[in-house]
């Protein structure tokens, strides 16, 4: 998080390969077409003293005019450009490296050193913004949404929490480092954990079985330690709620992510629409998979596997490389999307490879002086890895599409729609996935599979998102009643057609994968509302493909300039997470699966 609170971004590191890291700062930094104006061409944010003057010569500048007002919003901006990009080369160092001990030192000298001090700054930033006479001066529609989240940052503004913020950040980077270190022996060789996904794919159920086990006693290893930094953590959220005078965390996380469109109450209802519409759909195709496997009962092992024992989608072996192939399929989309892509190949911004010592999950980032996305994943060669890189290619478009606007804080979106984006390029990538497999039945088996993720997605959401509210609203729980609870979460929204017999510590501990909740906590619920939204976006393109995507960049270049509701609007889809609308969507992918499949698949 940068100093005005917007999300950061990653400077360009060579790490396609997984080699050594090297900078290649000077020779980027020369060809960046957003020279510095206020800044000297010299200045490094690489101690809190520098950065520290930058900002002070801001603070005792006189903002009573609109002009200087205007003015010092835009070097104010240029600063903060270059902090959030110092901040991201070292966390996004840090998720590549996690073993490297140079790597980890300058990351927590972030965190310990800088980052407490920068709070502090942009409170004081924010504070001379807000009582600047000239305020109400300032044209609305560029400045208007960043008002509105710089006021809200003063009001949560807490000196105490500031300790306590830095030693959460700590946290999530001691369980960054304890999943990256985790490898299992299988096959005779060391894995990661994502390479065993393969594993979980092919049709030997005992050797799905034994790749389960493996992974999953593997993560039980460090329940202990994982289950502490989580105590941890719940702790000093649930202080921070307190020193802003708040009952509880969840009240004070909404504020933070500036929810201002929809709250709490809104969300539970979304989780009883899923419960609703989408579980019957799932509990239906569970059941055919069951068929279709001749199983008498499903384990959890059997759930990625194809049902009618064809050989795990492997969209690399017919010679086309992941990155060479999603540019062609972003080509087929638009040229224009292919063209925003080269700058990541050019740039050499994506780091793409599983391998030990790297954190676990993916990202896109931007890195905002110079105003380029990187790309960060664990790939060990799915189809899941294709999909991956479309959706974080949705990210850097939007970034790509975004960056042109003079303030950092309108070169973000909310979340909410910056998941649209995403996820609307994995639907309208999926027809083209023939650059990677040819013509034949593998380019539908991989549509179906990508729909039925979709799905799943949704109770999946629900379980996490509910699970957070539990959690937040009930400081001081035990570990077992956390467990209970989140036993109860998975009755509710699982399919209770999946046997967990003799794999009940696997299940009550789940959660512990899914890094949000250490992180980002109430980060989760956006993906189901975005979800909504790409399948507009979705529906949209199979009527007027050119107006489609006409809409959608035209939602993303408008950055943080506009609500969210008009962000939707913009791109030509509705902000609805209603019953009607979640029903009507499902009802449209379940249509285009039994077309699919009608096929002959």
């Amino acid at each position: 998080i940068g100093v005005t609170g917007v999300q950061t971004c990653a400077l360009p590191i060579s790490l396609a390969t997984g080699g050594r890291h090297e900078e290649r700062i000077p020779e980027i930094m020369s060809e960046t077409a957003y020279p510095r104006e206020f800044l000297a061409a010299d200045f490094a944010a690489d101690s809190f003293g520098a950065i520290e003057d930058a900002y002070q010569q801001l603070l005792e500048r006189d903002i009573s005019t609109r002009e200087a007002l205007e003015q010092w919003c835009r070097d104010w901006s240029e600063v903060d450009s270059v902090v959030a990009e110092e901040s991201s080369r070292r966390y996004v160092k840090n998720t590549c490296f996690t073993e490297d001990p140079d790597v980890k030192a300058r990351f927590m000298e972030w965190l310990k050193d800088i980052s407490p001090g920068l709070k502090k700054i942009s409170f004081e930033m924010d504070r001379k913004f807000m009582a600047s006479p000239a305020l109400g001066e300032l044209d609305e529609n560029e400045f208007g949404m960043w008002i509105r989240s710089v006021r809200n940052s003063v009001e949560l503004y807490r000196e105490e929490n500031i300790p306590l913020q830095t030693e959460e950040r700590e946290l999530d980077a001691k369980y960054d480092e304890v999943i990256g270190a985790m490898t299992v022996e299988f096959d005779g060789e060391t894995r990661t954990l994502p390479y065993m996904g393969r594993i979980l794919e092919e049709t030997d159920r005992d050797r799905r079985e034994q790749a389960f086990r493996a992974v999953n006693e593997r993560i039980l290893q460090d329940e202990d330690q994982i289950q502490t930094i989580f105590d941890r953590q719940l702790e000093l959220r649930h202080q921070m709620a307190q020193n802003c005078g708040m009952d509880n965390y969840r009240t004070l996380r909404f504020r933070q992510l500036e929810r201002f469109d929809y709250g709490p109450e809104e969300c539970l209802q979304f989780h009883d629409s899923i419960e609703k519409v989408v579980l019957p759909l799932i509990r239906e195709r569970t059941e055919r998979r069951r068929e279709q496997l001749g199983l008498d009962q499903l384990r959890p092992w059997d759930s990625s596997v194809d049902p009618l024992g064809r050989s795990p989608l492997r969209p690399l072996e017919k010679g086309t490389e992941l990155i060479d192939g999603c540019r062609q399929v972003f080509g087929k989309v638009h040229p224009d999307l292919e063209g925003m892509f080269n700058i990541l190949i050019d740039g050499d911004l994506l780091d793409l490879e599983s391998r030990k010592g790297k954190a676990p999950g993916g990202y896109q980032a931007c890195f905002h002086e110079i105003r380029k996305p990187f790309i960060f994943m664990n790939a060990a060669g799915k189809q899941g890895d294709v999909e991956t890189l479309l959706h974080e290619g949705g990210h850097a478009f939007h970034s790509i599409e975004a960056r042109d606007h003079s303030l950092i804080a309108n070169r973000n979106a909310p979340i909410e729609y910056c998941e649209v984006a995403s996820m609307a390029m994995e639907l309208l990538g999926a027809p083209h996935l023939d650059v990677f497999y040819g013509e034949g039945e593998e380019v539908t088996r991989a549509r179906i599979d990508h729909l039925e993720g979709i799905i799943s997605l949704f109770p999946w959401v629900a379980m996490i998102d509910s699970f957070q509210h539990w959690l937040y609203t009930n400081p001081g729980h035990s570990r077992d009643e956390r467990r209970q609870t989140w036993l109860g979460i998975m009755d509710r929204f699982g399919t209770g057609q999946i046997d967990w017999t003799g794999l009940e510590e696997i299940r009550a501990h789940r959660w512990m994968r899914q890094s949000h909740l250490f992180g980002v906590p109430f980060y989760y619920v956006e993906y189901a509302i975005a979800q909504l939204g790409a399948l507009q976006v979705w529906r949209n393109h199979r009527n007027d493909a050119d107006e489609a995507i006409r809409l959608y960049r035209n939602g993303l270049s408008k950055g943080n300039t506009v609500t969210l509701p008009q962000l939707y609007e913009e791109t030509g889809i509705r902000f609805d997470f209603s019953y009607e609308n979640l029903s009507d969507l499902i009802g449209m992918v379940r249509e285009e699966i039994e077309n699919l499949e009608g096929a002959g698949v």
